[in-house]
Protein backbone atom coordinates (compact mmCIF):
# COMPACT_ATOMS: atom_id res chain seq x y z
CA UNK A 1 0.00 0.00 0.00
CA UNK A 2 1.22 3.27 -1.04
CA UNK A 3 1.00 4.89 2.50
CA UNK A 4 0.99 8.80 2.59
CA UNK A 5 2.62 10.73 5.52
CA UNK A 6 -0.09 12.75 7.58
CA UNK A 7 1.05 16.72 6.92
CA UNK A 8 -0.67 17.94 10.23
CA UNK A 9 1.35 15.19 12.36
CA UNK A 10 4.85 15.52 10.12
CA UNK A 11 5.44 19.11 9.27
CA UNK A 12 6.38 20.11 12.60
CA UNK A 13 8.35 17.30 13.38
CA UNK A 14 10.45 18.10 10.17
CA UNK A 15 10.46 22.00 10.89
CA UNK A 16 13.29 21.89 12.48
CA UNK A 17 15.54 20.28 10.24
CA UNK A 18 13.84 19.81 6.65
CA UNK A 19 15.12 23.40 5.39
CA UNK A 20 18.47 22.58 6.01
CA UNK A 21 19.37 20.99 3.02
CA UNK A 22 18.65 21.16 -0.52
CA UNK A 23 17.81 18.80 -3.13
CA UNK A 24 20.17 15.99 -3.83
CA UNK A 25 21.84 15.86 -0.17
CA UNK A 26 21.53 12.11 -0.32
CA UNK A 27 24.57 12.26 -2.74
CA UNK A 28 26.56 14.00 -0.84
CA UNK A 29 29.57 13.16 1.93
CA UNK A 30 29.25 12.72 5.78
CA UNK A 31 33.45 14.07 6.18
CA UNK A 32 33.64 16.49 3.31
CA UNK A 33 29.55 18.12 3.25
CA UNK A 34 28.24 17.30 7.11
CA UNK A 35 25.58 15.58 5.52
CA UNK A 36 24.59 11.78 6.14
CA UNK A 37 24.23 11.11 2.50
CA UNK A 38 25.65 8.15 0.47
CA UNK A 39 28.50 9.85 -1.01
CA UNK A 40 27.51 9.10 -4.72
CA UNK A 41 29.31 12.28 -6.02
CA UNK A 42 32.20 11.68 -4.09
CA UNK A 43 32.48 7.76 -5.92
CA UNK A 44 32.02 9.27 -9.23
CA UNK A 45 34.61 11.81 -9.19
CA UNK A 46 37.21 10.12 -7.04
CA UNK A 47 36.05 6.14 -8.39
CA UNK A 48 34.38 5.69 -11.19
CA UNK A 49 35.44 8.65 -13.82
CA UNK A 50 36.68 7.05 -17.24
CA UNK A 51 35.59 3.49 -15.95
CA UNK A 52 32.83 2.56 -18.60
CA UNK A 53 29.92 0.65 -16.86
CA UNK A 54 27.86 -2.26 -18.15
CA UNK A 55 24.04 -1.83 -18.72
CA UNK A 56 21.65 -3.20 -15.40
CA UNK A 57 18.07 -3.40 -15.83
CA UNK A 58 16.11 -2.31 -12.33
CA UNK A 59 12.43 -3.40 -12.22
CA UNK A 60 10.51 -1.46 -10.24
CA UNK A 61 7.28 -3.00 -8.74
CA UNK A 62 4.84 -0.06 -7.96
CA UNK A 63 2.15 2.21 -9.37
CA UNK A 64 4.13 2.48 -12.83
CA UNK A 65 5.71 4.92 -13.92
CA UNK A 66 6.18 8.28 -16.28
CA UNK A 67 8.21 6.41 -18.88
CA UNK A 68 8.16 10.58 -20.76
CA UNK A 69 9.05 12.10 -18.81
CA UNK A 70 12.27 14.37 -19.30
CA UNK A 71 14.79 13.25 -16.72
CA UNK A 72 13.66 9.42 -17.03
CA UNK A 73 13.13 8.77 -20.92
CA UNK A 74 16.06 8.27 -21.96
CA UNK A 75 16.72 5.53 -19.04
CA UNK A 76 13.26 3.51 -19.32
CA UNK A 77 13.77 0.01 -20.49
CA UNK A 78 12.15 -0.65 -24.19
CA UNK A 79 11.26 -4.35 -25.29
CA UNK A 80 12.66 -4.16 -28.90
CA UNK A 81 10.96 -7.21 -29.93
CA UNK A 82 7.40 -5.38 -29.53
CA UNK A 83 5.46 -2.85 -31.80
CA UNK A 84 3.90 -0.07 -30.19
CA UNK A 85 0.15 0.11 -30.61
CA UNK A 86 -0.98 -2.58 -32.92
CA UNK A 87 -2.59 -4.72 -30.02
CA UNK A 88 -0.24 -7.73 -30.63
CA UNK A 89 2.08 -9.90 -28.59
CA UNK A 90 4.79 -9.26 -31.03
CA UNK A 91 7.57 -11.58 -29.02
CA UNK A 92 4.70 -14.18 -28.11
CA UNK A 93 5.59 -13.22 -24.30
CA UNK A 94 2.03 -13.58 -23.35
CA UNK A 95 1.98 -9.70 -23.20
CA UNK A 96 0.84 -7.57 -26.18
CA UNK A 97 2.23 -4.63 -26.88
CA UNK A 98 4.21 -4.24 -23.27
CA UNK A 99 6.95 -1.64 -24.68
CA UNK A 100 7.89 -0.28 -21.67
CA UNK A 101 6.57 -2.80 -19.04
CA UNK A 102 3.41 -4.36 -17.78
CA UNK A 103 0.61 -3.14 -15.90
CA UNK A 104 -1.05 -6.48 -13.44
CA UNK A 105 -4.07 -3.95 -12.20
CA UNK A 106 -6.00 -3.33 -15.87
CA UNK A 107 -7.29 -4.87 -18.91
CA UNK A 108 -8.94 -3.29 -22.23
CA UNK A 109 -11.62 -1.54 -20.06
CA UNK A 110 -9.06 0.50 -18.24
CA UNK A 111 -6.85 0.54 -15.50
CA UNK A 112 -7.22 -0.09 -11.35
CA UNK A 113 -6.25 3.10 -9.21
CA UNK A 114 -7.60 1.80 -5.71
CA UNK A 115 -8.25 -1.31 -3.73
CA UNK A 116 -9.01 -2.58 -0.39
CA UNK A 117 -6.61 -3.41 2.25
CA UNK A 118 -6.01 -6.73 2.50
CA UNK A 119 -7.78 -6.77 5.77
CA UNK A 120 -10.34 -5.76 3.93
CA UNK A 121 -10.26 -8.74 1.31
CA UNK A 122 -9.68 -11.03 4.44
CA UNK A 123 -13.10 -10.27 6.11
CA UNK A 124 -14.73 -10.08 3.00
CA UNK A 125 -13.98 -13.71 2.61
CA UNK A 126 -14.64 -14.63 5.83
CA UNK A 127 -17.09 -12.77 7.61
CA UNK A 128 -16.39 -14.40 10.74
CA UNK A 129 -12.73 -13.92 11.17
CA UNK A 130 -10.92 -12.90 13.79
CA UNK A 131 -9.82 -9.82 12.30
CA UNK A 132 -13.08 -8.16 11.91
CA UNK A 133 -12.84 -6.42 14.79
CA UNK A 134 -9.68 -5.28 13.61
CA UNK A 135 -10.68 -3.81 10.56
CA UNK A 136 -13.61 -2.11 12.72
CA UNK A 137 -11.15 -0.53 14.72
CA UNK A 138 -9.36 0.81 11.40
CA UNK A 139 -12.90 2.10 10.45
CA UNK A 140 -13.36 4.28 12.95
CA UNK A 141 -9.88 5.74 12.88
CA UNK A 142 -10.06 6.35 9.60
CA UNK A 143 -13.41 7.94 10.42
CA UNK A 144 -12.16 9.86 13.24
CA UNK A 145 -9.39 11.24 11.26
CA UNK A 146 -11.19 12.41 8.09
CA UNK A 147 -13.22 14.19 10.58
CA UNK A 148 -10.44 15.98 12.57
CA UNK A 149 -9.19 17.05 9.18
CA UNK A 150 -12.08 18.16 7.93
CA UNK A 151 -12.63 20.31 11.06
CA UNK A 152 -9.18 21.58 11.08
CA UNK A 153 -9.51 22.33 7.26
CA UNK A 154 -13.19 24.15 8.20
CA UNK A 155 -11.66 26.49 11.32
CA UNK A 156 -8.45 27.64 8.83
CA UNK A 157 -10.94 28.44 6.12
CA UNK A 158 -12.53 31.03 8.94
CA UNK A 159 -9.33 32.17 9.59
CA UNK A 160 -8.32 32.64 5.95
CA UNK A 161 -11.53 34.70 5.13
CA UNK A 162 -10.76 36.91 8.17
CA UNK A 163 -7.09 37.70 7.02
CA UNK A 164 -7.82 38.28 3.71
CA UNK A 165 -5.06 38.22 1.16
CA UNK A 166 -3.66 35.05 0.55
CA UNK A 167 -1.28 35.07 3.89
CA UNK A 168 2.57 34.40 4.78
CA UNK A 169 3.60 33.51 8.21
CA UNK A 170 3.46 37.02 9.89
CA UNK A 171 -0.42 37.23 9.09
CA UNK A 172 -0.45 33.90 11.15
CA UNK A 173 1.87 35.11 14.09
CA UNK A 174 0.26 38.00 14.76
CA UNK A 175 -3.62 37.02 14.30
CA UNK A 176 -6.38 37.44 17.06
CA UNK A 177 -9.09 35.96 17.49
CA UNK A 178 -11.43 35.48 21.07
CA UNK A 179 -12.33 32.04 18.94
CA UNK A 180 -9.59 29.60 20.81
CA UNK A 181 -10.23 26.95 17.50
CA UNK A 182 -8.98 29.90 15.27
CA UNK A 183 -6.03 30.99 17.94
CA UNK A 184 -4.72 27.65 18.08
CA UNK A 185 -4.97 26.84 14.04
CA UNK A 186 -3.30 30.33 13.82
CA UNK A 187 -0.60 29.01 15.72
CA UNK A 188 0.12 25.62 13.79
CA UNK A 189 0.21 27.23 10.72
CA UNK A 190 2.91 29.63 11.47
CA UNK A 191 5.01 26.73 13.10
CA UNK A 192 4.42 24.80 9.81
CA UNK A 193 5.23 27.66 7.90
CA UNK A 194 8.21 28.16 10.11
CA UNK A 195 9.52 24.60 8.88
CA UNK A 196 9.93 26.07 5.00
CA UNK A 197 6.05 25.23 4.16
CA UNK A 198 4.13 27.58 2.32
CA UNK A 199 0.44 28.66 2.81
CA UNK A 200 -0.79 26.77 -0.55
CA UNK A 201 1.42 23.88 -0.27
CA UNK A 202 -0.02 23.34 3.74
CA UNK A 203 -3.83 23.89 2.24
CA UNK A 204 -2.86 21.44 -0.49
CA UNK A 205 -1.65 18.83 2.24
CA UNK A 206 -4.49 19.50 4.32
CA UNK A 207 -7.07 18.89 1.16
CA UNK A 208 -4.80 15.37 0.05
CA UNK A 209 -4.89 14.55 3.37
CA UNK A 210 -8.24 14.08 3.56
CA UNK A 211 -8.76 12.82 0.32
CA UNK A 212 -6.52 10.23 1.93
CA UNK A 213 -8.86 9.21 4.73
CA UNK A 214 -11.86 9.54 2.42
CA UNK A 215 -10.58 7.09 0.12
CA UNK A 216 -9.39 4.50 3.22
CA UNK A 217 -13.54 4.81 3.86
CA UNK A 218 -14.28 4.39 -0.19
CA UNK A 219 -12.24 1.60 -1.14
CA UNK A 220 -9.29 0.65 0.97
CA UNK A 221 -11.41 -0.60 4.10
CA UNK A 222 -14.77 -1.22 2.29
CA UNK A 223 -15.54 -5.06 2.00
CA UNK A 224 -17.69 -4.40 -0.48
CA UNK A 225 -15.49 -2.43 -2.81
CA UNK A 226 -14.08 -4.68 -5.79
CA UNK A 227 -11.99 -3.41 -8.33
CA UNK A 228 -11.48 -6.93 -10.15
CA UNK A 229 -14.16 -6.81 -12.05
CA UNK A 230 -11.45 -4.25 -14.13
CA UNK A 231 -9.09 -6.39 -14.37
CA UNK A 232 -11.39 -9.71 -15.67
CA UNK A 233 -8.49 -12.26 -14.17
CA UNK A 234 -9.66 -15.08 -12.43
CA UNK A 235 -8.76 -14.08 -9.07
CA UNK A 236 -8.49 -17.14 -7.27
CA UNK A 237 -6.93 -18.96 -9.90
CA UNK A 238 -2.85 -17.88 -8.29
CA UNK A 239 -1.18 -19.36 -10.94
CA UNK A 240 -2.46 -17.32 -14.11
CA UNK A 241 -0.14 -15.39 -15.22
CA UNK A 242 -1.67 -13.70 -18.72
CA UNK A 243 -3.38 -10.83 -17.57
CA UNK A 244 -3.46 -6.90 -17.70
CA UNK A 245 -2.76 -4.09 -19.98
CA UNK A 246 0.65 -2.21 -21.40
CA UNK A 247 -0.31 0.95 -19.38
CA UNK A 248 2.37 1.50 -16.79
CA UNK A 249 1.73 5.15 -16.31
CA UNK A 250 -1.34 4.98 -14.91
CA UNK A 251 -2.72 8.29 -13.77
CA UNK A 252 -1.86 7.11 -10.16
CA UNK A 253 2.20 6.94 -11.18
CA UNK A 254 3.39 9.33 -8.91
CA UNK A 255 5.43 7.00 -6.42
CA UNK A 256 6.80 4.29 -8.87
CA UNK A 257 8.17 7.98 -10.79
CA UNK A 258 9.77 9.11 -7.79
CA UNK A 259 11.34 5.72 -6.80
CA UNK A 260 12.46 5.31 -11.14
CA UNK A 261 14.04 8.76 -10.86
CA UNK A 262 16.01 8.27 -7.44
CA UNK A 263 17.67 5.18 -8.65
CA UNK A 264 18.18 6.28 -12.12
CA UNK A 265 17.50 9.90 -13.51
CA UNK A 266 19.61 10.64 -16.19
CA UNK A 267 22.89 11.79 -14.76
CA UNK A 268 24.40 15.27 -16.46
CA UNK A 269 22.08 16.09 -18.36
CA UNK A 270 21.15 19.67 -16.51
CA UNK A 271 17.70 18.67 -16.07
CA UNK A 272 16.21 18.15 -12.23
CA UNK A 273 18.08 15.10 -10.66
CA UNK A 274 20.83 13.39 -10.76
CA UNK A 275 20.08 9.10 -10.20
CA UNK A 276 22.32 7.27 -8.50
CA UNK A 277 22.85 4.23 -10.97
CA UNK A 278 24.49 6.46 -14.44
CA UNK A 279 24.09 2.85 -16.49
CA UNK A 280 20.71 1.18 -15.16
CA UNK A 281 17.57 1.12 -17.46
CA UNK A 282 14.01 1.06 -15.38
CA UNK A 283 11.26 -1.71 -16.17
CA UNK A 284 8.21 0.02 -14.41
CA UNK A 285 5.67 -3.40 -13.61
CA UNK A 286 3.10 -1.71 -11.96
CA UNK A 287 1.49 -4.07 -9.44
CA UNK A 288 0.50 -1.67 -6.69
CA UNK A 289 -2.54 0.43 -6.07
CA UNK A 290 -3.65 2.92 -4.03
CA UNK A 291 -4.31 0.54 -1.46
CA UNK A 292 -2.76 -3.30 -0.45
CA UNK A 293 -1.34 -5.14 -3.19
CA UNK A 294 -2.46 -8.44 -4.07
CA UNK A 295 -0.17 -11.35 -4.03
CA UNK A 296 -0.93 -13.16 -7.00
CA UNK A 297 -0.20 -9.41 -9.12
CA UNK A 298 3.18 -9.80 -6.86
CA UNK A 299 4.29 -12.75 -7.52
CA UNK A 300 3.00 -11.72 -11.51
CA UNK A 301 5.02 -8.92 -11.75
CA UNK A 302 8.74 -10.89 -9.98
CA UNK A 303 8.35 -13.21 -12.73
CA UNK A 304 7.85 -10.85 -15.47
CA UNK A 305 10.90 -8.63 -14.52
CA UNK A 306 13.30 -11.53 -13.93
CA UNK A 307 12.02 -12.71 -17.33
CA UNK A 308 13.01 -9.05 -18.95
CA UNK A 309 16.39 -9.53 -17.68
CA UNK A 310 16.10 -7.21 -14.09
CA UNK A 311 19.05 -7.77 -12.22
CA UNK A 312 17.66 -5.82 -9.32
CA UNK A 313 14.16 -6.20 -8.42
CA UNK A 314 12.91 -2.38 -6.06
CA UNK A 315 9.70 -3.04 -4.04
CA UNK A 316 8.56 0.08 -1.82
CA UNK A 317 5.22 -1.19 -0.94
CA UNK A 318 4.00 -3.14 2.20
CA UNK A 319 0.95 -4.38 4.06
CA UNK A 320 0.37 -6.44 7.04
CA UNK A 321 -1.01 -9.89 5.89
CA UNK A 322 -0.36 -12.14 3.13
CA UNK A 323 -2.70 -14.91 2.19
CA UNK A 324 -1.25 -16.20 -1.01
CA UNK A 325 2.66 -15.79 0.11
CA UNK A 326 3.33 -19.34 -0.98
CA UNK A 327 2.98 -17.71 -4.76
CA UNK A 328 5.22 -14.98 -3.58
CA UNK A 329 7.93 -17.08 -2.35
CA UNK A 330 7.27 -19.57 -5.04
CA UNK A 331 8.14 -16.19 -7.62
CA UNK A 332 10.53 -14.86 -5.24
CA UNK A 333 12.58 -18.09 -4.87
CA UNK A 334 12.67 -18.21 -9.01
CA UNK A 335 14.26 -15.11 -9.26
CA UNK A 336 17.05 -16.09 -6.62
CA UNK A 337 17.95 -18.85 -8.89
CA UNK A 338 18.17 -15.78 -11.87
CA UNK A 339 21.02 -14.42 -9.36
CA UNK A 340 18.29 -11.20 -8.89
CA UNK A 341 18.38 -8.94 -6.08
CA UNK A 342 15.54 -7.87 -4.24
CA UNK A 343 15.68 -4.92 -2.24
CA UNK A 344 12.19 -4.17 -0.13
CA UNK A 345 11.22 -1.32 2.14
CA UNK A 346 11.20 -1.61 6.22
CA UNK A 347 7.85 0.36 5.64
CA UNK A 348 6.43 4.24 7.38
CA UNK A 349 4.87 2.63 11.16
CA UNK A 350 7.48 2.91 13.34
CA UNK A 351 6.95 -0.45 14.32
CA UNK A 352 9.60 -3.63 15.33
CA UNK A 353 9.50 -5.63 11.84
CA UNK A 354 10.85 -8.65 13.93
CA UNK A 355 8.45 -9.15 15.91
CA UNK A 356 5.08 -7.32 13.82
CA UNK A 357 4.29 -8.39 9.79
CA UNK A 358 5.62 -6.23 7.02
CA UNK A 359 4.99 -8.29 3.60
CA UNK A 360 6.42 -8.98 1.56
CA UNK A 361 9.02 -10.25 3.48
CA UNK A 362 12.79 -12.30 3.19
CA UNK A 363 11.68 -15.45 5.48
CA UNK A 364 9.35 -18.45 3.51
CA UNK A 365 6.58 -19.61 4.75
CA UNK A 366 6.46 -22.09 7.50
CA UNK A 367 10.12 -23.48 6.25
CA UNK A 368 12.66 -21.21 8.53
CA UNK A 369 14.47 -20.58 5.29
CA UNK A 370 14.82 -17.19 3.72
CA UNK A 371 15.94 -15.64 0.31
CA UNK A 372 19.47 -14.89 0.29
CA UNK A 373 19.20 -12.06 -2.30
CA UNK A 374 17.27 -9.68 -0.01
CA UNK A 375 18.24 -6.22 1.48
CA UNK A 376 15.23 -4.65 3.54
CA UNK A 377 15.88 -1.06 4.34
CA UNK A 378 15.01 1.73 6.51
CA UNK A 379 15.10 5.21 6.36
CA UNK A 380 17.24 8.04 7.60
CA UNK A 381 17.92 11.70 7.10
CA UNK A 382 21.15 13.78 6.61
CA UNK A 383 22.19 14.68 10.64
CA UNK A 384 24.42 13.15 12.64
CA UNK A 385 22.76 12.95 15.45
CA UNK A 386 20.42 11.39 17.71
CA UNK A 387 17.72 12.16 15.38
CA UNK A 388 19.36 10.11 12.30
CA UNK A 389 16.79 7.66 12.09
CA UNK A 390 13.72 9.23 10.11
CA UNK A 391 11.27 8.93 12.99
CA UNK A 392 8.29 7.14 10.56
CA UNK A 393 10.73 4.25 10.15
CA UNK A 394 10.08 0.87 10.83
CA UNK A 395 13.19 -1.09 12.08
CA UNK A 396 13.93 -4.57 13.04
CA UNK A 397 17.49 -5.79 14.55
CA UNK A 398 17.34 -8.93 12.52
CA UNK A 399 14.98 -8.11 9.98
CA UNK A 400 15.97 -4.98 8.40
CA UNK A 401 19.53 -5.14 7.18
CA UNK A 402 20.52 -1.21 6.32
CA UNK A 403 19.07 2.46 6.56
CA UNK A 404 19.49 4.93 4.11
CA UNK A 405 17.95 8.43 3.29
CA UNK A 406 14.31 8.51 3.31
CA UNK A 407 13.88 12.26 4.15
CA UNK A 408 12.95 15.20 1.87
CA UNK A 409 13.87 12.93 -0.82
CA UNK A 410 13.66 14.99 -4.06
CA UNK A 411 12.70 13.41 -7.83
CA UNK A 412 11.03 13.28 -10.65
CA UNK A 413 7.17 13.12 -10.50
CA UNK A 414 4.73 12.66 -13.80
CA UNK A 415 4.52 15.53 -15.70
CA UNK A 416 8.56 16.09 -16.24
CA UNK A 417 8.44 17.94 -12.71
CA UNK A 418 10.22 16.96 -9.80
CA UNK A 419 8.78 16.71 -5.81
CA UNK A 420 10.37 16.51 -2.04
CA UNK A 421 8.70 12.53 -0.68
CA UNK A 422 9.54 11.14 2.56
CA UNK A 423 9.37 7.38 3.05
CA UNK A 424 10.83 4.12 3.26
CA UNK A 425 9.25 3.76 -0.50
CA UNK A 426 12.33 6.99 -0.62
CA UNK A 427 15.30 4.79 0.96
CA UNK A 428 14.65 1.64 -0.54
CA UNK A 429 15.65 2.62 -4.26
CA UNK A 430 18.25 4.50 -2.78
CA UNK A 431 19.72 1.08 -1.88
CA UNK A 432 18.56 -0.22 -5.34
CA UNK A 433 20.61 2.81 -7.06
CA UNK A 434 23.82 1.67 -5.28
CA UNK A 435 22.81 -2.51 -6.25
CA UNK A 436 22.80 -1.30 -9.63
CA UNK A 437 25.91 0.70 -9.75
CA UNK A 438 27.67 -2.00 -8.20
CA UNK A 439 26.49 -4.07 -10.59
CA UNK A 440 27.31 -2.19 -13.61
CA UNK A 441 30.92 -1.86 -12.45
CA UNK A 442 31.55 -5.40 -11.20
CA UNK A 443 29.41 -7.12 -13.17
CA UNK A 444 30.70 -10.69 -12.56
CA UNK A 445 29.51 -9.95 -8.85
CA UNK A 446 26.52 -12.29 -8.15
CA UNK A 447 23.87 -11.17 -6.03
CA UNK A 448 24.39 -12.60 -3.05
CA UNK A 449 28.24 -10.71 -2.85
CA UNK A 450 26.36 -7.36 -4.05
CA UNK A 451 24.12 -7.63 -0.60
CA UNK A 452 26.95 -8.85 1.64
CA UNK A 453 28.82 -5.69 -0.31
CA UNK A 454 26.08 -3.00 0.43
CA UNK A 455 25.76 -4.54 4.26
CA UNK A 456 29.03 -4.77 4.98
CA UNK A 457 30.13 -1.11 3.75
CA UNK A 458 27.72 0.49 5.78
CA UNK A 459 29.00 3.69 8.13
CA UNK A 460 28.67 2.37 10.98
CA UNK A 461 26.54 4.65 13.28
CA UNK A 462 28.27 4.57 16.82
CA UNK A 463 26.26 6.62 19.30
CA UNK A 464 22.77 6.38 20.66
CA UNK A 465 20.05 7.86 18.45
CA UNK A 466 16.17 7.97 19.06
CA UNK A 467 13.99 4.30 18.41
CA UNK A 468 11.35 5.27 15.45
CA UNK A 469 8.30 6.79 16.92
CA UNK A 470 9.74 7.54 20.33
CA UNK A 471 12.13 9.83 22.32
CA UNK A 472 13.58 6.65 23.98
CA UNK A 473 17.67 6.44 22.83
CA UNK A 474 18.85 3.14 21.25
CA UNK A 475 22.08 1.69 19.76
CA UNK A 476 21.85 1.66 15.83
CA UNK A 477 21.79 -1.93 15.55
CA UNK A 478 18.53 -2.04 17.57
CA UNK A 479 17.40 -1.26 14.64
CA UNK A 480 18.99 -2.69 11.89
CA UNK A 481 21.32 -5.52 11.70
CA UNK A 482 24.26 -3.26 10.22
CA UNK A 483 23.83 -0.97 12.58
CA UNK A 484 24.87 1.86 9.69
CA UNK A 485 23.92 3.55 6.72
CA UNK A 486 24.59 2.57 3.16
CA UNK A 487 27.37 4.35 1.65
CA UNK A 488 27.91 4.03 -2.65
CA UNK A 489 32.05 5.25 -2.06
CA UNK A 490 32.73 2.22 0.19
CA UNK A 491 30.06 0.00 -1.52
CA UNK A 492 32.64 0.33 -4.84
CA UNK A 493 35.81 0.13 -2.67
CA UNK A 494 34.57 -3.16 -1.15
CA UNK A 495 33.13 -4.52 -4.81
CA UNK A 496 36.73 -3.84 -6.34
CA UNK A 497 38.37 -5.91 -3.72
CA UNK A 498 35.44 -8.71 -4.22
CA UNK A 499 36.17 -8.33 -7.95
CA UNK A 500 40.19 -9.52 -6.80
CA UNK A 501 39.33 -11.91 -4.94
CA UNK A 502 40.66 -10.26 -2.15
CA UNK A 503 37.81 -10.60 0.77
CA UNK A 504 37.30 -13.93 2.11
CA UNK A 505 34.53 -15.99 3.41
Amino acid sequence: MKKKLNLLLMAVAFAATASAQQPGWLHKDLKADSVFGISADKAYKELLKGKKPKQVIVAVIDAGADYKHEDLKDVIWKNKKEIAGNGKDDDKNGYADDVYGWNFLGSAKGSVMYDNMEIARIVKSNPNSPLKDTLAKKVNEARMNAGNIAGFQQVLNGVVAKLGTTPDSTAFKNFKSADGQQAQVARIIYQMMQGGATYPEIKDGIASDLKHFEDELKYNLNVDYNSRDTVGDNYADVNEKIYGNAVVDAPDCDHGTHVSGIIAAKRGNGLGIDGIADAALILPVRAVPTGDERDKDIANAIYYAVNNGAKVINMSFGKGYSPEKEAVDKAVKYAVSKDVLFVHAAGNDAKNVDVENNFPRAAYLNTGDAAANWIEVGASGWSNDESLPASFSNFGAKTVDVFAPGVKINSTTPGSKYADHDGTSMASPVVAGIAALVREYYPALTASQVKEIIVKSVVKVNYKVKKPGTDDLVDFTDLCSSGGVVNAYDALVLAAKYAKGQVSK
